[in-house]
């Protein structure tokens, strides 16, 4: 279909979702009501397994719980719910948007992407290395809905050039450059952020189980993930290792435990304080951010206290999982209205649409 509408882009976006829901189900092609070609339908293995050995913290199950969330959110009705308070123009944008996308996880730009897209604008893409062969894949699956899209989407390998607005996500440091390369451009510039959890003295073992997820889904590399837990005094600390220990198949991951080993190795040299269980170090540190296979702790006494703490550190956190946060087990399943770092994507956009 032509997608000179933003109509016609939200019917395209759909479209994707549905096809995405069958190439989940790793049956056989059954025909044109999947929406794809046999050819496309059967590419999807080999892209699978190509960005995994490109990027081995992309293994196919964390892939697919990337692609997972997303064949979930993309339905018409989630769509809508999402978008419907928005004064949004039918026409395209005339302007044309640089996004210079992280490679944390799979997938971890598109929601960059499709905001881009519905809105019409022209999008310039610069990939990270270390998910540059998923998101291809799938903007090339969107385009069969959406003829307009391959003309208006660009891959770039060199220098950027020619674009009115950037949305660029990276660390601290680098945001360093994007503030002096396109500082003077209208722009969304996403730092470093993490993720927390409060655990009280009613929190349960189900609430732990679910917890796990937040901590070890995508072995802790994203944004979302739980580095630094909150404790209350007088929690039993070893009921967090037990209702962990079902995460234990991180064990079979090889850089993974290659850090574990390293990070354990480093503490016992220094004389460093801490728990483990084998695969997981769980370190009493005021620190937010903790390295690969270790998870931070601080007990707390005042839970008013405590919010009273982490409002001066809001800036840094990007998800509150457990007490006054969102439910455990869900930091990883993001709804389209949940935006990095807090900034609407689309009301960006709005403002600077014409």
């Amino acid at each position: 279909m032509t997608t000179n509408t933003f109509v016609d882009r939200k019917a395209a976006l759909s479209q994707w979702g549905a096809s995405l829901r069958w190439l989940l189900k790793s049956e056989e092609w059954n025909g044109y009501e999947m929406g794809i070609e046999e050819s496309i339908y059967n590419e999807f293995k080999s892209v699978v397994e190509l960005a995994n050995v490109k990027n081995p913290w992309f293994t196919e199950k964390m892939i697919h719980h990337s692609l997972s969330v997303w064949s979930d959110q993309i339905t018409p009705e989630n769509i809508d719910n999402w978008l419907n308070s928005y004064s949004i123009p039918n026409h395209s944008s005339s302007k044309s948007i640089l996004l210079i996308l992280a490679g944390n996880l799979p997938m971890v730009g598109w929601h960059d992407f499709i905001c881009c897209y519905l809105l019409g604008f022209k999008v310039k893409i610069k990939l990270s290395k270390s998910d540059d062969v998923i998101i291809p894949f799938m903007i090339k699956i969107l385009s069969l809905f959406s003829i307009d899209l391959m003309k208006e989407t660009e891959i770039v390998n060199g220098k950027a050039k020619d674009y009115d607005m950037v949305i660029a996500t990276g660390s601290n440091n680098t945001n360093r450059y994007f503030e002096y390369y396109f500082g003077k451009t209208p722009h969304l510039f996403r730092k470093n952020r993490t993720s927390v959890a409060i655990i009280d003295n009613q929190t349960t073992e189900d609430d732990l189980n679910n917890l796990s997820k937040d901590v070890f889904d995508y072995f802790g590399l994203g944004c979302r993930s739980v580095t630094k837990l909150y404790i209350e005094k007088g929690f039993d600390i070893n009921s967090i290792f037990k209702s962990f220990y079902h995460a234990k198949e991180v064990m079979n991951h090889v850089k993974y435990m290659n850090n574990y080993d390293y990070n354990k190795s480093i503490y016992l040299l220094e004389d460093i304080s801490f728990l483990d269980n084998g695969f997981m170090i769980l370190r009493e540190n005021e620190n937010l951010h903790s390295p690969v296979s270790v998870v931070n702790y601080e007990y707390f006494e005042n839970i008013v206290e405590l919010n009273e703490k982490l409002k001066y550190i809001q800036d840094e956190i990007q998800c509150r999982v457990g007490v006054g946060g969102i439910a455990y087990g869900t930091a990883q399943n993001p709804s389209l209205s949940d935006y990095a770092d807090g900034v609407d994507t689309i009301q960006f956009l709005i403002n600077n649409l014409n």
